[in-house]
C-alpha cells in the first residue's frame, strides 16, 4: 500500500471508530478528522518514509483538516497543538508537525506511552488565518505488542 494511501486510511479509520481513540469534528464546512494509534502499527516503510519512530513505548497522532464536501473537498492547514496525560496525571506536550504529500496533509505527532497505558489527548485546532478555535478530547488505550 502506497504510504500516503495509508495515512488516508488511518483518517477514513478514525471516522469509522467510536469515540475513544478516533473521531472528529465538525463546523461548517470544514472537519477536522483525529486518531491514535501504536506506532507498531506502520509498517517499517511508511514509519521511515514520515519519519516516525517505531516502538511498543510511541503512540502516533495524526490530525488532518478537510474543508468542502467530501469527494470535492480540500486539505486545510491550522496550527495543531496537542496534549497527552496519562491515568497517573502525567502530561506531555505533543510536538506536531505538518506533512505534505501530494494534496494530502497531515499533522502527525509521537507520544510516549509506558506498557499497558490509557493516554487522554487534547486537541485544539487553529485555521491559518481564521481566530476561531476548535478543541476536542479523546482517549486511547495502548497495549505492549
Amino acid at each position: 500500500m502506497r504510504p500516503t494511501y495509508f495515512l488516508a486510511a488511518l483518517l477514513a479509520l478514525a471516522a469509522a471508530l467510536p469515540a475513544a481513540g478516533a473521531g472528529f469534528l465538525r463546523s461548517g464546512d470544514l472537519r477536522v478528522h483525529f486518531n491514535a494509534l501504536p506506532t507498531t502499527e506502520l509498517t517499517p516503510e511508511v514509519a521511515r518514509q514520515y519519519g516516525v519512530t517505531r516502538s511498543a513505548n510511541r503512540a502516533l497522532v495524526n490530525v488532518s483538516l478537510r474543508r468542502g464536501e467530501p469527494g470535492a473537498d480540500v486539505a486545510v492547514a491550522a496550527d495543531v497543538t496537542v496534549s497527552a496525560t496519562n491515568l497517573a496525571g502525567q502530561r506531555q506536550d505533543v510536538r506536531m508537525r505538518e506533512v505534505r504529500d501530494g494534496d494530502a496533509l497531515y499533522y502527525l505527532g509521537e507520544a510516549r506511552v509506558s506498557g499497558q497505558d490509557t493516554l487522554s489527548f487534547d486537541l485544539t485546532v487553529v485555521v491559518e488565518g481564521e481566530a476561531k478555535q476548535m478543541r476536542a478530547t479523546f482517549r486511547q488505550e495502548f497495549f505492549p505488542q
